[in-house]
């Protein structure tokens, strides 16, 4: 043979430097012994069957040579498959220890970082733009709330496509394809008017970042040795809290200014909400950027067999540490010194038994070979999605839980300073100023003016006008119940059938009438309250995230998974006793700064359970059910804010101590290598 393809030279599935060979006189054991003149041929020697014709002879092999893998049972090539596995993962294990852990890594954490960040946004993006969209567009009530089910829907299907697809053609060409999808439709979403194009885009978007979880973790594991993986993958986790915190602060500094805004007539408007979903995009574009400059997994290529593309990668990363290190003479011995096993293709194996097979068998082996991929994974999953279900339902749930349970105490502080008044008579009176919080009962308005003012949460009941004229009037929460209009006139106002409940209007004129809903103009007070609320209870992650990442590899992955999903258990069961604002964002930090511990276990612990070759695929389907858990838990909490605090409590604190306790149950994986 005189091969010499990159330094390397195949033999039984190893890949070994041709300097090796050299030492030994460019001999091996399979040709040891023979003659020169010996007639040989050169695969015999290697496990491929001796051919008479072309043909290999029926039922036998040629004496004294290996047995062919087209002649081996289903059973015995995974036996030996599996080995192949095992031993790759070890001799993995040393390639990254020589490697070392520097500069290369720290790179990678950060781009990876930024788009793990954009998930954050995407997931609270949903809840700050929600009442604006549903403001702007006219939604009706039986429409309000679809957006962020539909949001979520998305995230669940792209989380197993993508994830499943990363197995197939790569880590960094499905992150970067994903993060596209994510990063132009969230762009074009702030800009389409309609309810329905608007649910389709977020939708869209949704699926394009449902692929970042798994494949970052996934992505990011490959290039960690055993020793680091923990702690890294742990600091990893801190850019979804950046994306919360970065989500709630341009919310907060954004949303309530509504003066940022600019209409084209009145078919097209574009308020200070649609510029915050452009601003939210900023971090998915900045990692699709940035990820185009970094390699392939380099374990992802050995599982592949492309053993070439892996070299150069490995490579890649020691020479960038080294230097950083300021040791850049220190040289990679990896080509020459070690020899790295490639796990046998077993679908392309079996396949050979199969090569005059028609078209449409080989399409249906396929399918049956990715059956029996998939189907293991399955008791894998059984002990994970347990754990990894209930904190997704209990977090998603309880975040908006949260906010609505404030924003009603705030509802009910509002209402408890109303102003009633009854029986009041107003003649020849001109309202140029704002009115606020006031119920009207009984009164009678006698050739009043109404001019540049608005009405805010404001009620008139079993009221009468007389030759009175509004114009120029908006109105937000008010309406006119069981009231009479007489020759009154209406300019430029958004009075209309929709705030004249059981009103009679006689005699009376409606010009130039404000169509579509009406934004409120003004900085509301309760809106900048809840999205600084949301902002601390993002920021009370980070002691969390840091004190699991120091102590994932001390104390192990199933402790702080199971300690931190009872404690936080716990600490919901006490917010039975908030009473006030500030004791139920007290206890919202709590819970938050309690719980991210498990997130952060459950994400180390799926990224080291499941084989290379299926880590995508498992890691996605676990976070798709996650996303349907956070569905229903939106739901199930949804359904119940306003009426009870009880049933969420008792129901949130009673499931995570239970899933905290399965969870110590999982498997172990703080001494795996990366099978």
């Amino acid at each position: 043979g005189e091969d010499d393809h990159n330094d390397y030279t195949q033999q039984d599935n190893h890949y070994t430097g041709n300097a090796a060979n050299d030492d030994e006189g460019a001999s091996s054991d399979a040709t040891e012994g023979h003659d020169d003149e010996d007639e040989i041929y050169e695969g015999e020697y290697q496990g491929v069957p001796a051919y008479s014709n072309g043909k290999p002879s029926h039922g036998q092999v040629a004496l004294g040579q290996p047995v062919s893998d087209s002649l081996k049972g289903r059973k015995e090539l995974e036996n030996e498959r599996q080995a192949d596995e095992e031993e790759l993962a070890q001799q993995y294990e040393l390639i990254m220890q020589e490697c070392g852990h520097g500069r290369f890594q720290w790179q990678l954490f950060f781009v990876l970082g930024l788009a793990l960040m954009s998930d954050g946004v995407e997931v609270f993006v949903v809840g700050f733009v929600l009442p604006s969209a549903e403001t702007d567009m006219c939604v009706p009530n039986s429409g309000a709330g679809w957006l962020g089910s539909i949001v979520y829907l998305g995230m669940m299907f792209g989380a197993f496509f993508w994830g499943g697809l990363s197995d197939k053609v790569g880590r960094k060409q499905c992150l970067l394809i994903a993060m596209s999808f994510n990063g132009f439709f969230a762009f074009l979403s702030s800009f389409v008017q309609g309810y329905s194009m608007f649910l389709l885009c977020r939708m869209v978007s949704g699926f394009g970042i449902g692929g970042a979880v798994p494949i970052v973790f996934s992505y990011f594991a490959e290039v960690l040795a055993r020793e680091k993986r923990g702690e890294h993958l742990s600091w990893l986790c801190m850019f979804w809290m950046i994306g919360g915190i970065y989500a709630s602060a341009m919310a907060w500094a954004i949303i309530p200014h509504y003066g940022w805004s600019f209409s084209m007539g009145s078919a097209y408007q574009f308020h200070s909400w649609r510029v915050f979903v452009v601003v939210c995009a900023l971090p998915c574009v900045s990692a699709v950027v940035a990820l185009t400059f970094m390699p392939e997994s380099p374990r992802f290529y050995l599982e592949m067999g492309k053993h070439d593309e892996a070299w150069m990668v490995l490579k890649q990363i020691h020479d960038t540490n080294m230097r950083a290190r300021g040791e850049p003479e220190r040289v990679f011995t990896v080509s020459t010194h070690c020899q790295i096993k490639i796990p046998k293709q077993l679908d392309e194996l079996v396949e050979m038994q199969n090569e005059s097979a028609n078209p449409a068998a080989k399409v249906l082996f396929r399918i049956k070979a990715e059956l029996r991929g998939v189907c293991p994974l399955l008791s894998l999953d059984c002990f994970i999605l347990h754990p990894a279900s209930v904190a997704a339902s209990r977090y998603y749930g309880l975040s908006v839980w949260f906010p609505d349970v404030i924003k009603h105490l705030q509802a009910d502080e509002y209402a408890s300073r109303v102003k009633i008044h009854n029986n009041e008579r107003i003649e020849d009176f001109t309202f140029n100023f704002t009115l606020e919080n006031q119920i009207h009962k009984n009164g009678v308005f006698l050739n009043d003016r109404f001019i540049s003012m608005k009405f805010k949460s404001v009620t008139f009941i079993d009221s009468s006008f007389h030759n009175c004229y509004f114009e120029d009037v908006s109105s937000v929460g008010s309406f006119f119940n069981n009231c009479t209009f007489v020759d009154s006139y209406f300019y430029n106002t958004d009075i209309d059938d929709s705030k004249l409940l059981n009103t009679r209007v006689i005699n009376s004129s409606f010009y130039h009438n404000k169509t579509g809903c009406q934004m409120t103009f003004d900085d509301d007070y309760s809106a900048y309250w809840v999205y600084f609320v949301n902002f601390l209870g993002t920021l009370a992650v980070l002691p969390g995230n840091i004190v699991s990442a120091l102590l994932m590899d001390k104390i192990g992955r199933l402790s702080m998974l199971g300690g931190s999903m009872v404690l936080s258990g716990i600490s919901c069961f006490f917010l039975w006793f908030g009473t006030s604002e500030s004791m139920m964002i007290f206890m919202l930090c709590l819970y938050n700064g309690l719980s991210i511990s498990a997130w952060n276990s459950l994400d180390v612990v799926t990224a080291e359970l499941y084989p290379t070759d299926r880590r995508g695929t498992g890691f996605g389907f676990c976070n798709a059910m996650c996303k349907l858990a956070a569905v229903l838990g939106n739901l199930i909490f949804g359904s119940l804010v306003g009426i009870t605090k009880a049933i969420p409590i008792l129901l949130a604190s009673s499931v995570l101590v239970g899933g905290g306790l399965v969870g110590l149950r999982l498997p172990d994986t703080r001494a795996n290598v990366l099978m």
